[in-house]
């Protein structure tokens, strides 16, 4: 309507919230994990590590993105996830797939868009250990895969590299198999899985350490409601010397979006003035 407006991002307003929260001014790394919001580059964020403070983000790290069939109605489908998952490592689902037109969308990109969110990685690991193909609310299926996990000691370590525009990418291809173990029970598989994602996080927040100095280490988004993901890597971050920022007063989830929204927009206009 020709009013001034400014433009937030989805996740950078996750990360401000949580530093704006605790009153942290220097820089930070802070992971924002969730289902999806739209990113500065067009695709569906969810799996992010940023550097930085309130209104100057770095994109640092992000999970390995996939096409995602049928959009946002995986989050009610998980077998959808899972779909996704194994057809962009190459590899047979062992999900079934109620419609064979869904990867004829997804091979031609129709209704796929590409997405890097941590909570659909996870509704896809819930489809492959736990048979979850349909749920009733978005996260359900993760919420079982946290209830069963076991603690472990062994997990696969997830692959992280620079993509062509230099931003880490967590690869999760080796959960696929891990996760699809049948040998393995699937409490067992469900531990290994978290502890997988725990590692990868905390190995980001090590390199990113070497390269730039940062020792806060925030970790925010509704995927961080899992609270053995949360235990798993505020308690690996811990170990490794960082000061670990975790959601108290403002809600991890959507709820805190809108002070993160204000945080972000009166941080970038610190930085102008």
């Amino acid at each position: 309507d020709g009013r001034p407006h400014s433009t937030v991002f989805h996740h950078h307003a996750h990360a401000s919230a949580l530093l704006t929260e605790h009153g942290v001014g220097d820089a930070a790394i802070v992971f924002a994990w969730d289902g999806v919001g739209y990113g500065a580059d067009g695709t569906l964020w969810g799996g992010e590590a940023f550097v930085g403070r309130p209104g100057h983000w770095e994109r640092r790290a992000s999970l390995r993105s996939f096409r995602l069939p049928g959009g946002d109605k995986a989050g009610r489908s998980p077998w959808r996830s899972a779909a996704a998952l194994c057809w962009e490592a190459g590899v047979d689902c062992p999900v079934p797939v109620p419609d064979p037109i869904v990867r004829a969308a997804w091979e031609r990109g129709v209704n796929a868009p590409r997405s890097s969110a941590a909570g659909r990685v996870f509704d896809a690991l819930s489809a492959i250990v736990l048979g979850v193909t349909e749920t009733s609310f978005e996260g359900q299926g993760p919420m079982w895969l946290e209830a069963c996990a076991e603690p472990v000691q062994r997990f696969p370590e997830l692959p992280i590299g620079p993509d062509a525009q230099g931003v880490l990418r967590i690869d999760w291809a080796p959960l696929l198999a891990a996760c699809g173990n049948k040998r393995t029970g699937a409490g067992e598989r469900a531990g290994a899985a978290h502890a997988a994602l725990a590692d990868a996080i905390c190995r980001v927040a090590e390199s990113e350490r070497a390269r730039c100095g940062v020792s806060v280490a925030g970790l925010t988004g509704g995927v961080f409601q899992n609270r053995r993901l949360l235990e798993l890597a505020a308690g690996g971050l811990a170990q490794l010397g960082f000061r670990v920022l975790c959601p108290e007063r403002v809600p991890c989830n959507d709820g805190g979006l809108s002070y993160g929204q204000v945080a972000e927009f009166l941080g970038a206009a610190r930085g102008t003035s």
